[in-house]
């Protein structure tokens, strides 16, 4: 297994891991297309991400990773999203299973970045599984909805009913599984984020070691099996929070796109009947500008706002309470609220060719709302969460805060 003394590693600062990100962008742009295509990312934008480091952000040092914290991670997630929504959802899903990845014991670490310190790990927190109790650990078989990075994993977290001798569910697991213990069901065809590849895992009948396996329960309160927590700070951060505010990442920089996009274009684009030989020279239009940017701006203080007290509560070793946990879920709502309502603001603002299939805007939209869909996000649901928490109100809803 390999090691590295993490004191020999000089870490980049997040400037220098976004101006890598920002070195990649006209290859991440010129392969969006073929990457819808393919319903993959290609494999040319993953080798370059992968010799760029930024599949390491989350992995310790030990093995040669960043450590990130989690405005870095962010940045990171925004500025690829500024490229391909697909490519930046599969780069912040497997640097967050990568962060789960080390919250389990060091012997499991050690098989998956010890062994390939290149590893990727996806995943899926659903136990869509069935579990026997045997010597050691358990035998299990299943089907993992929906994998993002399926075809760049080499290992998978997947979630597990945690039974006993007699078959009785008595936990919930998250297990560590290797590439050749899975095979990939081609199952994501869909409107957006095509280049996801969130596919399907199947397993049938493997052997997982229990040193292989966390417990989620314990974990949504802060319990982590790894023996390195005191000396790696980041990975004491709040396991429903971090599993959430990642994926506001890949929706800042598609906002962040789409308004770049529509404000280069409104110099030489006129609006159809009417007068406006530019769109630049419209009030109307000057007001949509203006009222997205804010929208954004709001979002982007959201998700900021969280990262650094989920951050900032690792470092000093405290397990934010229900209701802190709380109100960062419903800041990760509201940031993707916000980026929305935007991206359809600029939309309407730059008018029917946005829907053009040679467009970057349609597909922005669609990566977009498709992202905006996923479970543990629905601005619904953290607002009632948040709304109960504030008001004492006992019933929870969800597990994930």
């Amino acid at each position: 297994m390999t090691s590295i003394d993490s004191q020999t590693i000089t870490t980049p600062t997040a400037q220098e891991l976004v101006a890598r990100v920002n070195d990649l962008l006209p290859l991440l742009k010129r392969n969006a297309a073929q990457g819808e295509q393919d319903r993959r990312v290609t494999e040319e934008s993953i080798q370059a991400l992968t010799d760029a480091g930024i599949f390491k952000l989350a992995v310790p040092k030990r093995y040669g990773g960043y450590e990130a914290d989690m405005r870095t991670m962010l940045d990171v997630f925004k500025a690829v999203g500024t490229a391909d929504g697909g490519t930046s959802w599969v780069v912040t899903l497997t640097n967050v299973c990568a962060w789960f990845t080390s919250l389990f014991p060091v012997q499991a670490q050690d098989e998956v970045f010890g062994a390939d310190p290149d590893a990727k790990v996806s995943g899926v927190l659903a136990p869509s599984s069935t579990a026997e109790k045997v010597e050691g650990g358990f035998r299990v078989s299943g089907r993992w909805y929906y994998n993002s990075g399926s075809w760049h994993a080499t290992w998978a977290a997947v979630g597990m009913p945690i039974v006993d001798a007699d078959g009785n569910v008595v936990d919930q697991g998250l297990a560590l599984i290797p590439a050749q213990d899975f095979r990939v069901e081609e199952t994501w065809f869909v409107a957006g984020m095509k280049s996801s590849g969130s596919n399907c895992l199947i397993a049938e009948d493997i052997f997982i070691p229990d040193h292989r396996i966390l417990s989620v329960p314990a974990a949504l309160e802060g319990n982590y099996p790894s023996e390195m927590l005191e000396s790696e700070p980041n990975y004491r951060g709040a396991f429903g929070p971090v599993a959430g505010l990642v994926l506001a990442g890949p929706q800042l920089g598609l906002g962040q796109a789409a308004l770049d996009l529509v404000i280069e274009k409104s110099s030489k684009k006129a609006i159809s009947y009417t007068f406006f030989e530019k769109q630049s020279d419209s009030v109307a239009f000057q007001l949509q500008i203006a009222e997205a940017a804010m929208l954004l701006d709001t979002a982007n203080l959201h998700a900021y706002r969280a990262a650094d007290d989920i951050s900032a509560a690792a470092l000093r070793g405290e397990y934010p309470d229900y209701v802190a946990r709380a109100r960062i879920k419903a800041d990760i709502g509201w940031t993707i609220d916000h980026v929305t309502r935007a991206i359809d603001i600029l939309l309407s603002a730059h008018g029917a060719g946005s829907f053009a299939d040679v467009s970057p805007l349609q597909r922005i939209w669609r990566d977009s709302a498709t992202g905006a869909r996923h479970a543990v996000i629905l601005p619904a649901v953290g607002y009632e969460v948040y709304g109960k928490a504030l008001l004492g109100v006992e019933e929870r809803i969800t597990p994930i805060v």
